[in-house]
């Protein structure tokens, strides 16, 4: 049996070492290793991982690799996690700041992957970037315009 992952390394020496390691040592087969570091992607770098064995050795394989820590963004083809961004402008405080972070934590499944802030003059800009499970974007995207709503923020999200 083969199964496809894409997952989400830091893109740091040794990672991809890290993610090796217990696959092999879990009996799996890795078929083939894609890793791209050409393009630009910023603190991460998706890695694509062809792997074979029987169902109970895949199984242990990805238990290992989530008792690691690492995030699997695609299985067969089918995403479990999404990335997006979303950028709050206006006279942003601090507390705005943490509470944007607090109820995007607050939904099950997602959480900021990085924040950043532009001051200049009155107003400032944040940049927030959401790692959620598949199918949560919409609510997260729902409770950051609350909160952006709350403190007369505008919310500009990707389409």
């Amino acid at each position: 049996m083969r199964l496809n992952l894409v997952i989400e390394l830091r893109d740091a020496p040794g990672q991809l070492l890290s993610v090796l390691e217990p696959l092999g040592s879990s009996g799996v087969n890795i078929v083939t290793v894609i890793h791209e570091r050409d393009r630009e992607y910023g603190p991460m770098v998706p890695v694509q991982l062809t792997v074979e064995g029987d169902r109970e050795t895949l199984d242990a394989a990805l238990s290992k690799l989530q008792e690691r820590g690492v995030n699997i963004i695609e299985m067969d083809g089918a995403p479990l996690r999404e990335k997006f961004t979303s950028i709050l402008i206006g006279e942003i405080s601090e507390g705005d700041l943490h509470e944007a972070v607090e109820v995007i934590n607050s939904v099950r499944g997602a959480s900021v992957s990085d924040l950043s802030l532009r001051m200049s003059g009155e107003r400032q800009s944040a940049r927030i970037t959401v790692e959620a499970e598949h199918g949560t974007r919409e609510r997260v995207l729902e409770r950051i315009q609350e909160a952006a709503s709350r403190h007369d923020l505008l919310l500009i999200t990707e389409v």
